[in-house]
């Protein structure tokens, strides 16, 4: 679990008796010299595993008991590998009372993906370690037991779950992006940020970018952003602090629900970076670039969703009025509602027609109003993914059913 999900949310029968061991290689005892990333001894429950169907704990560890109804199953929370090599699991289990063609199973996932069995028997005791693949490191890790079985005295007992893998770094230590590294994307960014409310193609928008740009040879993604109706950029000004204080220059004026005023905006930027008078002169990366928008600038950023210069689009509070938007989309697109938002309805139309790999979250306790407010660590992240390179992001902040921001509502994803 990363740090950041931590502060957010303080969140087919096996061979007879003989243990299968796939892709794997194991031992009785762990590695020497390694590091422990991640533990679990039931100790107090379940901890940071999840269970579905019959599975008790006590002072034995967790138990999972044979059922004719659904077949119980025990899955640990997102292990997060980031600087580690050398990974390797084990654990102690007991198999007790299982008949022929009954089994247990144990398996990890990668990144959210499809499970790898570490072994699958009828009978096992005793304590096993696994050393699993080099291609694990600097990924997300999932374990899960699961039994196969009839009857509630058939059961699979299993305690001292433990990772080990050899590095320092860690999730302490992601690996880096375009941008100056972050701990956390709900504080400030290491940037002081500076704002021109006379910018832009018509001197009427606002320009929010670091103060010091191009500081260490940093080439500064872009987002240009599209307030709500009735609004101005004005009333996102922390928000539009927030993005650049993480390095990102940010443009925005009031929006309409044509998004030719992005385009004229890039192409504007893009003026700058090339002019010697301009204070963020050769300091833009127009290979990294954003549209987005808050209500009717979610509107207007479908309009233009398919310039070719973006890398991706946000949509908050904002689906289209024909549910025809999601058809311009040619990048990865962000989608951000409340369950008290007007709107929502809307956007989860969108959702359904969406092509591209998009990502949703409905947050809760949100109106139309708030959306843009309580989803902007969200955006945060989701730009220094999609626009800074941070690729670990993908699994610990996104696309893992743990993910950092998976409490904050109800998210669905697809076409990734």
């Amino acid at each position: 679990m990363s740090r950041l999900n931590r502060r957010l949310r303080l969140v087919s029968a096996a061979a007879a008796s003989t243990m299968a061991v796939v892709a794997t290689a194991a031992s009785t005892t762990p590695a020497s010299a390694a590091t422990s990333v991640y533990s679990e001894g039931f100790a107090n429950g379940l901890g940071t595993f999840a269970a579905s169907g019959s599975v008790s704990t006590g002072s034995y560890g967790a138990r999972l008991s044979g059922s004719l109804r659904s077949d119980p199953t025990l899955t640990s929370a997102s292990v997060d590998l980031a600087g580690y090599s050398d990974v390797r699991v084990s654990y102690t289990r007991a198999a007790s009372g299982l008949d022929l063609g009954e089994s247990f199973n144990a398996a990890y996932s990668v990144d959210g993906g499809a499970y790898t069995a570490l072994e699958s028997a009828r009978t096992a005791t005793g304590s096993v370690s696994f050393a699993l693949p080099a291609s694990v490191a600097n990924h997300t890790l999932r374990l899960r037991f699961s039994l196969d079985a009839n009857g509630a005295l058939e059961t699979l007992t299993v305690d001292d779950v433990l990772v080990e893998a050899e590095g320092g770094g860690g999730p302490t230590d992601p690996p880096p992006g375009s941008l100056p590294p972050v701990t956390d994307v709900t504080a400030p960014g290491p940037y002081a940020v500076t704002i021109d409310s006379t910018a832009g193609p018509g001197n009427d928008g606002w320009l929010v970018y670091p103060t010091n740009a191009g500081q260490n040879g940093v080439d500064h993604p872009v987002l240009v952003w599209g307030p709500g109706a009735g609004s101005d950029p004005a009333a996102y000004e922390d928000m539009l602090r927030q993005w650049a204080s993480h390095g990102f220059v940010v443009y925005s004026e009031v929006s309409s629900s044509s998004g030719d005023y992005m385009v004229d905006a890039l192409d504007w930027l893009e003026d700058q970076n090339a002019a010697s008078s301009s204070p963020l002169y050769q300091d833009l990366d127009t290979s990294e670039v954003a549209f987005g928008g808050h209500s009717r600038g979610s509107i207007g950023t479908f309009d233009v969703a398919d310039e070719p210069r973006l890398e991706t689009t946000i949509h908050v509070a904002g689906g289209s009025f024909d549910g025809n938007g999601p058809a311009a989309l040619r990048n990865p697109a962000l989608y951000v509602g409340g369950d008290d938002d007007f709107a929502t309805a809307n956007v989860e139309r969108d959702y359904a027609s969406t092509g591209v790999p998009v990502w949703f979250n409905i947050l809760d306790g949100t109106d139309h109003i708030q959306a843009t407010r309580n989803g902007q660590h969200i955006i945060t992240a989701w730009l220094r993914w999609h626009l800074a390179d941070e690729d670990f992001r993908r699994t610990e902040d996104f696309l893992d059913p743990a993910c950092t921001f998976c409490g904050l509502g109800d998210v669905q994803y697809k076409n990734w």
